[in-house]
């Protein structure tokens, strides 16, 4: 049975990378939606089987600016009342905090780059454990609070909210499993050159910490993405 799968996709270049593989082998049909370039009315909350917001280079307290993000959060609202799966990363992970009344603030400084996770308790017994030892990538200034009834994941010594679970349907993720690092994160580097530069990051570090780490990430990620997946009450 074909499922479907729908991922809004903030900046071109942050897309569901290495996890494509994933969803394919599981059954899934996998579209984009572009903010701007379609409405989120176009979205029925409750139909696709599985509702994933991605990454980008926004805060949610950005409404003014960016008033779609207010209509994202809406469209999250929804689909957490629906009780339906929904997965975020980065800014998604934060819309979805932010969604379930948390606070999303700056973290006062970056992190940026591969580094490890300290698992929880909580994130030793899920999915997450397929990703310990294995640096994962991190790009970010802005963190969310865990949502009162959700459980904390894992933690960095830069970031202590580093993903929370609510039940089986919903995941939060303020780090970059899906990114495909094998590449070298090429596009990934030209599209936020001005973030890093800003952040006195050198491209050639991550660049190389990607080609010394991707391997693993890849393989470690899609387990966890894989076991998700397989545990999501659909």
């Amino acid at each position: 049975m074909l499922r479907t799968a729908i991922a809004v996709r903030h900046v071109h270049f942050e897309d569901m990378g290495s996890f494509e593989a994933v969803l394919s082998g599981a059954g899934y049909k996998l579209h984009y939606h572009d903010p701007g370039k379609a409405d989120f009315a176009t979205i029925d909350p409750a139909e696709p089987d599985l509702l994933v917001f991605l990454g980008g280079p926004v805060g949610v307290y950005e409404t003014d600016a960016y008033p779609f993000l207010a209509e994202e959060r809406a469209l999250i609202r929804r689909r957490l009342d629906a009780g339906r799966p929904i997965l975020g990363i980065c800014l998604g992970a934060q819309q979805i905090a932010a969604a379930l009344g948390a606070e999303v603030a700056p973290m006062g400084h970056k992190e940026i780059g591969f580094s490890n996770l300290t698992l929880t308790d909580a994130g030793r017994v899920g999915p997450l454990r397929h990703l310990e030892g294995v640096p994962v990538l991190h790009w970010h200034g802005d963190a969310f609070e865990t949502p009162r009834e959700a459980d904390n994941l894992a933690t960095t010594p830069l970031c202590a909210t580093q993903g929370f679970a609510l039940g089986r349907n919903v995941l939060a993720l303020q780090f970059h499993p899906e990114a495909d690092a094998c590449s070298g994160l090429e596009n990934w580097l030209v599209g936020h050159a001005s973030e890093l530069a800003h952040a006195g990051i050198d491209p050639r570090t991550i660049r190389d910490e990607a080609r010394r780490h991707g391997s693993a990430l890849r393989n470690a990620a899609r387990a966890m993405f894989s076991d998700w997946l397989k545990d999501i009450d659909l």
